[in-house]
């Protein structure tokens, strides 16, 4: 059955705002990202593109064991070597090509030092990282939220599942639509951001699928309204033209 959400009376930031408290109540804290340095974080951003975090992990075990999870291992490594360690994480050429090119790029740009890119304002940090092959928006903002700890929402596709369909955002909303309307709405909390992008990863996983939601089992259901009740459908927060331009801007 479809389901429409009743967001009316409350004000944007005042429904997110429950959204991460009653998400946080069901599921507990969920210790995103789950690595042991930054450079794991940074490979495991890369990896998990286009795959599932299990594929991501056996690569990066793989990087592990070829001692290429540390700095100077990296470095060294050859693509031939970096292409065989990754191969579970499917796309294995082009991630390994992205690895081998970040590495090469940190190296020269900033001496292989994490700490001069994330000093950067997050603005010129996030532009940096775009400007290479192979990293793109989502990527880029999962390496800055959790290997930087600077405020960028990962704004990921199950992010815009869960909130179209409590019609928060429009349908069609984009990665940087979906990211402007939660920097608008939330305060800059890195820890936070860090926290509710997990659970509603988590809530999209377990309950709001993409084929078949299981919305009566959901924590979020109070947040919704069955439409054949009656109920009236509100119109999105924010009209089309302004969709249009923020894809323009994205």
């Amino acid at each position: 059955m479809h389901l429409v959400a009743q967001q009316g009376v409350a004000a944007p930031g005042e429904t997110l705002r429950q959204f991460y408290l009653t998400l946080l109540g069901s599921f507990g804290p969920q210790g995103w990202w789950p690595a042991r340095t930054r450079l794991q974080v940074i490979l495991g951003a890369i990896l998990t593109q286009n795959t599932n975090w299990r594929n991501a992990t056996l690569a990066l075990k793989n990087l592990r064991k070829g001692g290429l999870l540390v700095w100077h291992g990296l470095r060294l490594a050859g693509l031939k070597e970096l292409e065989h360690c990754v191969r579970p994480a499917g796309f294995y050429r082009q991630k390994a090509r992205t690895i081998h090119d970040f590495a090469d790029w940190l190296e020269r740009t900033h001496g292989g030092s994490f700490d001069s890119l994330f000093s950067l304002h997050p603005t010129q940090s996030r532009r940096q990282l775009l400007s290479l092959k192979g990293i793109g928006p989502e990527t880029a903002d999962a390496i800055l939220l959790y290997a930087g700890r600077q405020p960028l929402f990962v704004s990921d596709a199950y992010t815009r599942r869960v909130l179209s369909r409590h019609d928060l955002i429009p349908a069609q909303a984009d990665y940087g639509f979906t990211q402007q309307f939660l920097h608008r709405h939330l305060p800059p909390d890195q820890a936070m951001f860090n926290e509710f992008h997990a659970l509603l990863v988590e809530a999209a996983k377990r309950y709001c699928r993409g084929a078949a939601a299981r919305c009566e089992e959901c924590p979020l259901r109070k947040f919704l309204a069955v439409r054949d009740q009656g109920l009236p459908v509100p119109v999105p927060m924010l009209p089309g033209r302004e969709l249009t331009h923020a894809n323009e801007s994205a």
